[in-house]
Order: structure tokens, then C-alpha cells, then sequence
């Protein structure tokens, strides 16, 4: 036999080794994906408040199917998906009325929670109505609760998920900066203004990721994906003030969800 000819059966037999191998693991890779139970806790962060098209029933809670956690639920077909995040949502709410889906089968769990705790529509009502020194005041008062009151209450909600999904990943995400500074919209809102509110998010997103870290969960940090597309940037995927739908107000817009949440939550999941 030729060596050319022993060359190209060798290549025939190593390349069909490759294929089989390949189509094992794409097909394992599947079944791996399929298999998954995921629960998609949270605020409304994670409900969608802000994306729109909202699904019927979910009322207050403002679900909505364009939110991170359902786009990732359609493209990877998860065995069960449950969606109890809820808008308005504050820790004490999601330990009490949003882990009933958690079991010892669940696989994945997805949480954004603690903005509502610390004073996140309270803080931004003042400084769109009252003075720069008031507003500053007021994210100081915010950045306290995070380094005093906040900690535990976290605390809370992730050993009740542990507790009751013991095996589970869980994924936490952040909250995005709200302002491109030194950017050319009209907000009403003072740079100095915008630069503490930036500042509260970052010290509140710091402190999420400690107590994320200490439970062995996994944070995912959205405000580097949100880079480029805060208010004022001309490009933002993120609500201003609407007077129209005043809950709306700075919230993720439908391609922040797809665009700044999902694809820090999809490296992580």
C-alpha cells in the first residue's frame, strides 16, 4: 500500500474520530443545557420594568419576556424555568414571597437585589426635584444604609437560597451606572450630581459583591457591558425621567436587558 494512500485513510479515520467526538459533545452540550432548573429571583431589575410588552398576569410585578432572564430561558430551553422577580421588590420580599420554585433539584438561580433596600427611587426623587447639596446628602445617606444595614439583609436572602437550593449556581448581578458624565442631554441634574449618583451605584454594587463572594455565589458585574450607553450618551439603554410612566424611569430599556444584562448573565449562568 502507498503511503500516500495509508496517509489518506489515517486522515479519513482521524477525521471521522474528530466528528463523532465533536457530535458527542455538541449533543452532551445540549443535553447539559436542557437538564438545567432555573429560577429567576430578583427586582425589577430582573422583572423588566422598563422593556415593555409585559406579561399578562404579572401585574405590579412587571414581568416581561424581554427581560435577561426569559431571553436566556428561550435560548437555551432549560428543563423548568420559574420567573417570580418581582418590580418594587426589597430583600425581605423575595425571602418571603419569591423562593417557592427553589428545591435541592435546582440548578441555576439568577437575583438582582438590594437597590430597592437602599433608597434607589427615594434618591433619585430628590435629586430630580430638589437641590445639588440635598441630592449629594441624599446618596450619602443611601451609601450608609449599604454600609450598615444592607450587608444582613443580603445575608438573608442568600442562605434562604442556599438553604432551600443547596446545589445551585447563583448568579447576582449588579445595578449599571446611570449617567455618561461630561455627556451633551439635558437631565435637569448637575454633573456633580451625576457623578454621586454613579458613585452610589458603584459603592452599592461593591458591597453586593462582598456578600456575593463570602456565599460562594457568582456576581456579575453589569456596568462595564452598560459602558457607552448610560443617560446622556447619546445611545443609552436606559430610561431618563418619563413623566409619562414615571416607574419606567431609570430602568434598563429592552436592549438593556438584552444588551447589558443578558450577556453578563450568559458568562456567568
Amino acid at each position: 500500500m502507498k503511503l500516500s494512500r495509508i496517509a489518506a485513510i489515517s486522515s479519513s479515520l482521524l477525521l471521522g474520530a474528530v466528528l463523532a467526538l465533536t457530535g458527542t459533545g455538541q449533543a452532551q452540550a445540549a443535553q447539559s443545557a436542557a437538564a438545567v432548573d432555573y429560577v429567576a429571583l430578583g427586582d425589577s431589575y430582573s422583572s423588566g420594568l422598563g422593556a415593555g410588552a409585559y406579561i399578562s398576569g404579572s401585574g405590579d410585578c412587571k414581568r416581561t419576556n424581554r427581560a435577561y432572564p426569559a431571553l436566556w430561558a428561550a435560548a437555551n430551553s432549560p428543563s423548568s424555568f420559574a420567573f417570580t422577580a418581582c418590580s418594587g421588590a426589597r430583600t425581605n420580599d423575595v425571602t418571603a414571597g419569591q423562593l417557592g420554585p427553589l428545591t435541592s433539584a435546582t440548578d441555576l438561580v439568577s437575583l438582582t437585589i438590594g437597590g430597592n433596600d437602599a433608597g434607589f427611587a427615594d434618591v433619585m426623587t430628590t435629586c430630580v426635584l430638589q437641590s445639588e447639596t440635598t441630592c449629594i446628602a441624599r446618596v450619602a445617606e443611601a451609601k450608609r444604609y449599604v454600609d450598615t444595614t444592607l450587608p444582613g439583609r443580603l445575608d438573608s436572602v442568600y442562605s434562604a437560597i442556599r438553604t432551600k437550593a443547596p446545589s445551585a449556581r447563583v448568579v447576582v448581578l449588579g445595578y449599571p451606572r446611570f449617567y455618561r458624565l461630561n455627556g451633551s442631554c439635558i437631565t435637569g441634574l448637575s454633573e456633580n450630581e451625576r457623578a454621586a449618583i454613579n458613585s452610589g451605584a458603584d459603592h452599592l454594587n461593591a458591597a453586593i459583591a462582598k456578600r456575593v463572594a463570602d456565599h460562594g455565589f457568582t456576581f456579575a458585574d453589569v456596568a462595564p457591558a452598560f459602558t457607552g450607553h448610560e443617560i446622556c450618551s447619546g445611545s443609552a439603554w436606559l430610561h431618563s425621567v418619563n413623566w409619562l410612566n414615571i416607574g419606567e424611569s431609570y430602568h434598563p430599556t429592552a436592549s438593556g436587558q438584552s444588551g447589558g444584562y443578558l450577556p453578563p448573565f450568559r458568562s456567568a449562568a
